[in-house]
């Protein structure tokens, strides 16, 4: 079935998913619903879940508890159903790196049943879409990061599949790259392919999906929209850059007693941060107040803005810690940690 096919229900829905890795509770209770037709993140710091979860969706892994179903198939139970509707980029590049670009699509276009010449054919589509013309015929070994990436996606799309499960693919790449496979992802989900995209990068997640799960410990501590999220942890946030780093300790007491509010200071020394809650006075009001404060504190402000909660903001209000290595392994126990990947314009479907 293509991805463009209709499809009534949710591309995913999990309940009460539970997996364990010795004493190591990876999922503990995950309940999930994924609209079809989006790109629904999957937000947490590394050994959170987030690759358990996508392994078991993807049939790789059994769950210990609970039930998940893709497109109203059980994992489990209907593992052949869920394989072919779904494909899967993980953290690893899963290309041959001995063969050329042209190479690695051809041997798994005819793996997936094409023809040779259908292979050759799609094979030179996806190089062209994804901008590895020029690098069709060099070993991937040779590719940089980036490339290697964009060939591995490519690879999960020989065949458009309903499902695209996208793990951490960004990881370790330069931001030209990072919004290359930003591109590429856009390009899928506009081709009528669903996209489950892990990742530890909030503004990744912020710029791709519609809806977002915060997975933290194998659990989910939060569900919604961006707007949803952000409005769940706080009425705005207060931004200020002062003229000198020494007057930051006096600008944080301030701002503490002006807006009850707790102060973050940022890696720039002349920065802070306060997120406002909603209270009687509207955010605009609070700022202000606060700004006023300042000013008769004779602290100098070069720059200062009302803004919506980021979500790092979001991220650190509900668990407690920013995203990244939570331990020293720095992996999640469902499998291993780092990828590499990007190209403009639309990707054949």
């Amino acid at each position: 079935m293509s991805a463009s096919a209709q499809t009534s229900g949710p591309a995913i829905e999990t309940a009460g998913l539970v997996k364990t890795f010795g004493v190591t509770r990876a999922l503990d209770g995950v309940d999930l619903v994924v609209p079809a037709g989006t790109v629904y993140g999957l937000l947490g710091p590394n050994g959170a879940g987030k690759t358990t979860a996508v392994r078991i969706l993807a049939t790789l892994l059994r769950p210990d508890g609970g039930e998940a179903h893709v497109f109203g198939h059980d994992v489990v139970h209907a593992a052949d159903e869920v394989r072919g509707r779904v494909s899967l980029t993980g953290q690893y590049a899963s290309v041959d790196e001995d063969l050329t670009g042209t190479e690695n699509l051809i041997l798994l276009g005819r793996l997936l049943g094409h023809h040779r010449k259908a292979a050759r054919d799609r094979a030179a589509q996806l190089l062209d879409a994804f901008g590895l013309a020029e690098a069709a015929g060099k070993q991937v070994k040779h590719y940089s990061g980036g490339m290697r990436r964009r060939i591995d996606i490519a690879a999960s799309i020989l065949n458009t599949p309903d499902l695209l499960f996208l793990d951490e693919p960004t990881t370790g790449l330069d931001p030209r790259s990072r919004n290359q496979v930003w591109d590429i992802v856009r390009a899928v989900v506009a081709q009528g392919t669903t996209v489950l995209l892990t990742t530890q990068y909030l503004d990744e997640a912020d710029k791709l999906a519609s809806r977002i799960a915060v997975i933290d410990k194998g659990r989910v501590i939060a569900e919604g929209t961006k707007g949803e999220l952000k409005a769940s942890v706080g009425a705005g946030s207060v931004h200020l850059r002062l003229r000198e780093a020494r007057q930051r300790p006096d600008a944080e007491r301030v701002l503490r007693t002006a807006l009850l509010a707790e102060v973050q200071r940022e890696p720039d020394p002349l920065a802070l941060t306060a997120r406002l809650v909603a209270r009687s006075a509207t955010a605009a009001d609070q700022a202000a107040r606060a700004l006023g404060e300042l000013t008769r504190a004779g602290i100098t402000v070069d720059n200062f803005s009302l803004g919506q909660p980021s979500l790092d903001e979001v991220f650190l209000a509900l668990t407690g810690h920013a995203t990244g290595h939570r331990d020293g392994t720095g992996r999640d126990p469902g499998g291993p940690g780092t990828g590499p990947g990007t190209k403009e314009g639309e990707v054949p479907a």
